[in-house]
C-alpha cells in the first residue's frame, strides 16, 4: 500500500523498484511535486500523500553528455556516443529529470522540444538505485 510508505526520497526510490513512477502531493492545498517533498513549499502543510503518475510527457528542455560519469562509460556511453539527458513535463503537472532514449545524442539539433516521452522501467541491479529513463514515442 502506498499510503504506509513515508514520503522521502528512499520510498521514491523503492517504488521505481517496483515500476512505479510516484509523486507527493499536499492533502491541503494538492499542489504536486516530484521528486516528492516531505513538506509542501506552498502553503507548509506536512500532511503528504503519494500519487501515482502515468509517465507520459513531453521533453521540456534537454542536454547532451559525452563526458559522464564511470557508471554511464562502462554502459558504452562516451565522446563517440553521447547520451541524452532531459527535464520531462508530465501530463499531470510536475516536472523531472531523466535519462531520454530512443533519439539520437549525436544530432542535437534534430531533438525537438515538445517530443512526447513515456517512463521506462530499467531492470535493477542489485545494490544500485534505479534511476529515471524516458524513451521518445
Amino acid at each position: 500500500m502506498t499510503g504506509e510508505k513515508e514520503v522521502n526520497s528512499n520510498s521514491f526510490y523503492q517504488f521505481l523498484g517496483e515500476k512505479k513512477l510516484m509523486a507527493s502531493r499536499c492533502k491541503k492545498c494538492h499542489a504536486l511535486y516530484l521528486p516528492p517533498h516531505p513538506i509542501c513549499i506552498k502553503c507548509y502543510g506536512s500532511d503528504m500523500e503519494w500519487v501515482q503518475m502515468k509517465g507520459d510527457g513531453k521533453l521540456a528542455a534537454f542536454t547532451v553528455i559525452a563526458v559522464g560519469p564511470t557508471c554511464v562509460v562502462a554502459e558504452g556511453y562516451d565522446r563517440n556516443n553521447p547520451y541524452l539527458v532531459g527535464i520531462v513535463k508530465l501530463d499531470e503537472g510536475p516536472k523531472i529529470c531523466g535519462r531520454i532514449q530512443g533519439i539520437d545524442a549525436r544530432s542535437p539539433e534534430k531533438i525537438k522540444v515538445g517530443t512526447p516521452v513515456k517512463i521506462e522501467f530499467p531492470e535493477q541491479t542489485a545494490g544500485k538505485r534505479s534511476y529515471l529513463v524516458f524513451k521518445a514515442h
